[in-house]
C-alpha cells in the first residue's frame, strides 16, 4: 500500500502542478503508515478517521476542547468528503465503502451513530497510542 500511495500522490502533484502551472508539494507531509496489530486499535480507528474533518471546524478536538458537541455533530453530518455518512446510513460512496464488517461490530448504522457521539465525548487518544496519526 505505501508503494501505491506513493505512485498515487507523487502522479496526482505532477498532474495538479501542470494544470495549474504551479510547482512544489501539495501535502504537508508524506503519506505514513502504521500496522495495526491488536483490537483495541482497530476498534478506535474507525471513529479517529471519521472525526478527522473537525479539524476544520473545531481544531482542538483532539484535546476534549468541544464547545457544542451538538454543532459538531451536525457538521460531521453534513460533510460530504467522508465515508461517516455511509456508515449512518446515508449513501454517499457506497461504491467505495465495504460497511458490513464494521457495521456488524457497532451493531449497524445506530450503534456506529450512537457510539462514534459517545467516543467524541469521552475521547482518550492514548487508548489508541502510536495508531492516532498527527
Amino acid at each position: 500500500i505505501s508503494l501505491f500511495m506513493k505512485k498515487l500522490n507523487g502522479g496526482y502533484v505532477q498532474y495538479f502542478n501542470k494544470r495549474h502551472e504551479r510547482t512544489g508539494t501539495l501535502f504537508e507531509r508524506k503519506y505514513k503508515s502504521v500496522l495495526v496489530d491488536n483490537q483495541a486499535h482497530f476498534i478506535h480507528l474507525p471513529y479517529y478517521i471519521h472525526l478527522n474533518p473537525l479539524d476544520l471546524v473545531v481544531p482542538e478536538w483532539r484535546q476534549r476542547k468541544i464547545k457544542n458537541l451538538s454543532k459538531t455533530m451536525n457538521f460531521l453530518n453534513s460533510y460530504r468528503w467522508s465515508s461517516h455518512l455511509d456508515y449512518c446510513g446515508k449513501n454517499n460512496f457506497p461504491s467505495v465503502t465495504q460497511r458490513d464488517f464494521l457495521l456488524e461490530i457497532f451493531q449497524g448504522e445506530n450503534g456506529y451513530k450512537r457510539t462514534i457521539k459517545d467516543w467524541l465525548k469521552e475521547l482518550d487518544l492514548e487508548e489508541i497510542g502510536d495508531c492516532a496519526l498527527d
